[in-house]
């Protein structure tokens, strides 16, 4: 469990081939490994975007990994902003 005080919020979208490539699955399957809580989701616009809740270096981890994805996707741009929330997932999900 991490320090509530410590947590870092971040809201991101991800453009390119991202639909139908096992991006979903494969993100859940990375913020697993790195600890980080949220969730991952399709948008009718053809990118996806995740909540990635986790400590400053768990989240950098995630962002970093989320600028290239599983090996059948191809990244364009990946925007993220920081989010004030009182909410702290405890899991990582697609929804």
């Amino acid at each position: 469990m991490y320090n509530k005080h410590n947590v870092e919020t971040i809201l991101v979208t991800v453009s390119g081939r991202v639909h139908g490539v096992g991006f979903r699955v494969a993100t859940v399957r990375h913020a697993h490994l790195q600890g980080v809580r949220g969730w991952v989701r399709n948008l009718e616009d053809g990118t996806v975007q995740a909540l990635l809740q986790g400590s400053h270096d768990q989240v950098d981890r995630m962002l970093s990994w989320l600028h290239h994805g599983p090996a059948q996707a191809r990244v364009d741009a990946v925007e993220h902003q920081e989010e004030q929330t009182d909410r702290y997932f405890d899991r990582f999900e697609a929804i």
